[in-house]
């Protein structure tokens, strides 16, 4: 008996032991977490080497493309827009812009209390660092991540609200590819409709909303049921370390669910998130009346998502790939002289952006370094000891 207790209290420290190193490692990464600052638009030599790369994927797009396929007017339709139309489509950009703020601002307002100009801020600097630094949106992630975090917001639910964000925003492109793929090949849409380009993409498009809606069903707290395993041996911690992945997604599924079913709390966050890509459906459809094509609502509906698919290029912001993939969209369904049309809507979706996202990560770097001053100061003052919740509290406020 007294081998058995003995055994049992040296187990008893190995675990001990082995979640005080867990606990090291989580501590370490939360400072590490911490001490991250995204440095985008700091290392000119990186930015003009992009914006370099940038204008040669336009010139071979925009220039070498339409001599090659014996469109050679192309570039001169520029000089013949419309200027009304111009200021339609200017009016819907900067609709866009808001959209994406509201969208932002409905996912975590409820938790920290940001400014507009906080949320315009951290909003702006991330589509400005997705357009010229990844591809499929991750160089906005990563900054977005980052101002969560400053902002007071725990780790765990930084991610989980960003799953959200993400979530709602792609939720609302699925759910149009399916709804208008199906409108179009059933003939409710008097339009070409080749199987190709309406039918096999709203069956993936529902394919991939299934998916997600089946992740949320995984519980939100994965990660703890591997706990025991990964105290044992390595196969456990690396699954308790995967298992933080699909136990992520489904809340922030899950809370994006929950914004669409009560409006009351997430109707802002839908809003925007519809906002966001009709605005620049209207961006393409106000070009395209500026130069005198005549393309359907559903056609330009259709085109601007199967295109916009090719963001997932690996090419700064997709430029090139976003471009072609839009060309190539509109030229499936038949549609003639897109080159000017599709320039300008990437002027003012893609291009636009950018300035004034630059601007606003560095008024975004002034603001946390506002935020840390302020926690820097209630830590002096002994509010709260502990580094983590006090980064939590300036900040966060109570969800209802």
């Amino acid at each position: 008996m007294a081998r058995a207790d003995r055994t049992d209290s040296e187990r008893g420290d190995e675990q001990a032991a082995t979640l005080a190193d867990s606990a090291t490692d989580r501590g370490d990464a939360v400072e590490a977490d911490e001490e991250y600052e995204p440095s985008f638009f700091e290392d000119p030599k990186r930015l003009v080497q992009t914006l370099l790369f940038v204008a040669l994927l336009i010139v071979g797009i925009y220039v070498l493309l339409p001599r090659i396929i014996e469109d050679q007017d192309a570039s001169a339709r520029l000089a013949h827009a419309e200027v009304a139309w111009i200021v339609v489509a200017l009016i819907f950009a900067v609709a866009m812009f808001a959209a994406y703020v509201a969208l932002f601002r409905g996912v975590v307002g409820e938790r920290v209390s940001l400014r507009w100009k906080d949320s315009y801020d951290i909003t702006m600097a991330g589509l400005a660092a997705t357009r010229l630094f990844s591809a499929g949106g991750a160089g906005g992630i990563v900054l977005t991540y980052w101002a969560l975090r400053k902002a007071g917001l725990p780790r765990k639910e930084t991610a989980s609200r960003m799953v959200a964000f993400l979530v709602l925003l792609y939720a609302v492109y699925m759910a149009t590819l399916l709804i208008n793929g199906i409108l179009m090949r059933t003939g409710v849409f008097d339009v070409p409709a080749p199987p190709g380009l309406t039918i096999v993409p709203a069956a993936i498009a529902g394919g991939v909303i299934l998916v997600f809606l089946a992740m949320a069903l995984i519980p939100g707290d994965l990660e703890r049921r591997f706990s025991s395993a990964s105290q044992e041996e390595f196969w456990g911690r690396a699954m308790r370390r995967l298992a933080t992945v699909p136990s992520t997604v489904a809340v922030g599924t899950r809370e994006a669910i929950t914004y669409v079913r009560d409006l009351s709390r997430g109707g802002l966050a839908v809003l925007g998130a519809v906002g966001f890509w009709a605005t620049q459906i209207g961006i393409l459809w106000a070009s395209f009346n500026a130069f005198g094509v005549d393309v359907p609502l559903a056609v330009v509906v259709q085109a601007f998502f199967l295109g916009m698919l090719a963001n997932l290029i690996p090419l700064p912001g997709g430029v090139g790939g976003v471009d072609a993939g839009l060309l190539g969209a509109f030229a499936l369904f038949g549609v003639s002289h897109v080159f000017a049309p599709v320039l300008l809507y990437r002027v003012l979706a893609f291009w636009l952006p950018i300035p004034p996202g630059i601007v606003a990560f560095v008024q975004l770097r002034k603001t946390v370094k506002g935020w840390e001053q302020t926690r820097g100061d209630a830590d002096e003052e002994g509010e709260d000891s502990d580094q983590d919740r006090g980064a939590d509290k300036p900040l966060l406020q109570k969800v209802k």
